[in-house]
């Protein structure tokens, strides 16, 4: 491996340094203590260090962040549930050179998710990564293709992959509950106000914004493509399609029993704000995929502001609709976030199996980091690929504004050289994916 192919720093260096040295080959025991780290937990990662903290024999030993008051919260938090105060560490490539650390579990924005990913499969770490696993194409499948060379346990965070619920939903659909499925819906109705317009500003006090841009082009600070803000600007984020999207693309692909589309389209805008957004806030995409040689279909639509319910999904809890509905010859399925489904029948739509309950991912991950066995994942990034893959595809659809027509065989897009093009992004020094993992 090059050395250009990692990273051009003493702190990448060292990382390299323990290739081979600090892979763990032989599965732990129950009662041997798995020593996590969590990096950004400004959000998401929130939930992360408190799903571990409710573990036994799992310790949240280190913490990364980028900002010191949010670094500081969370080592209060650690301490308080804990008893023990973690190590702390602002550059992810330094905690990675730590032996001590089994697993990272990250939760960064998604700009970062696959070069921390490859990072920590090289330096010998077991990966849960937070959705989407990319923010394109390519380094998607380079997360993937480090998992395999490493051997790594490598979890996506599709959390609904380990509910009870939707796992016994899923079997129902294989077993024929509604007949031949023909189509899947993702739902994403989801009030959001506008973000406003914002000037840029310094950057604040205790925030390493160098390495919070990391792979992304050299930007001024602006508090609109910062924390959470992030998600609607394109060189950190994939709109609310990468945003909550993905949870439900990634439930349609699973009951379709499909891996890649061979066409995308994909309309939308932004609608009624004028502000810094740049991703559309109202979007439709559609995926044609070939299932045994008959076309199936997903679609998937984000709505921003007032809207309708649909198959009773959100319905007497407030005003957002977040789920899945899947057709077939004798009925369909409605699933509701990520706990619960309720099947309809015939053309009365008659009650049919219906369950609720849940499940974590993070308690899977767990699980597979001691069996050291990749097929115990429920989320194993090969399937966080496939399904964040649709989130890319369908915004290059988007922003080109044509039909994207896909090989799945050659993971390429077909006659069209300017979306070709997109299926990759260029990396800021020294923060670039390796060609060669």
């Amino acid at each position: 491996m090059k050395r250009r192919d990692f990273v051009k720093s003493s702190a990448g260096a060292a990382v390299a340094g323990t290739l081979g040295f600090n892979i763990k080959a032989t599965a732990k025991s129950p009662n041997d203590t798995i020593h996590i780290a969590v990096v950004g937990f400004n959000g998401q990662g929130g939930t992360h260090i408190r799903n571990y903290l409710k573990m036994q024999n799992v310790e949240v030993a280190a913490l990364c962040d980028v900002d010191a008051s949010v670094l500081a919260k969370g080592v209060a938090t650690v301490e308080k549930a804990s008893g023990k105060k973690p190590m702390t560490f602002v550059d992810i490539r330094k905690l990675l050179d730590d032996k001590s650390i089994d697993a990272i579990s990250i939760a960064t924005p998604n700009h970062w998710h696959s070069l921390m990913g490859i990072w920590a499969c090289q330096a010998g770490k077991d990966v849960y990564v937070e959705k989407p696993c990319s923010q394109t194409y390519w380094e998607g499948r380079q997360l993937v293709a480090a998992a395999r060379k490493y051997n790594r346990i490598v979890q996506h965070g599709t959390n609904s992959r380990s509910s009870v619920a939707l796992r016994e939903a899923m079997q129902l659909l294989r077993d024929g509950v509604i007949g031949d499925v023909y189509m899947s819906r993702g739902l994403c109705f989801k009030w959001r106000d506008t973000i406003g317009k914002k000037q840029d500003a310094p950057v604040p006090e205790g925030v390493e914004y160098d390495l919070w841009l990391g792979p992304a082009p050299k930007r001024p600070f602006n508090p609109n493509r910062f924390h959470y803000n992030w998600h609607w600007n394109w060189d950190y984020g994939n709109g609310d399609l990468g945003n909550q999207g993905i949870h439900e693309m990634d439930i349609c692909r699973w009951g379709l029993g499909v891996t890649s589309p061979t066409k995308v389209s994909s309309m939308g805008g932004h609608f009624m704000f004028d502000d810094d957004q740049q991703t559309p806030n109202t979007q439709v995409a559609t995926f044609e995929f070939n299932k045994d040689g008959k076309k199936v279909f997903l679609v998937y639509e984000v709505r921003h502001w007032m809207t309708n319910h649909e198959a009773g999904i959100g319905e007497g809890k407030d005003s957002n609709t977040i789920g899945n509905i899947f057709y077939g010859s004798k009925g369909y399925m409605a699933i509701e976030g990520y706990t619960s489904y309720k099947v309809f029948l015939g053309r009365e739509q008659q009650p049919g199996p219906s369950k609720v309950a849940g499940g974590s991912t993070w308690e899977n991950f767990i699980q597979a980091v001691r069996s050291r066995k990749q097929a115990d994942l429920h989320a194993e990034i090969e399937e966080g690929h496939l399904s964040s893959s649709l989130v890319h595809l369908a915004n290059i659809s988007y922003r080109t504004g044509r039909t994207i027509n896909f090989d799945p065989a050659k993971e390429q897009i077909i006659n069209d050289a300017e979306a070709a093009k997109m299926l990759r992004r260029q990396y800021r020094d020294p923060f670039v994916v390796p060609e060669k993992v």
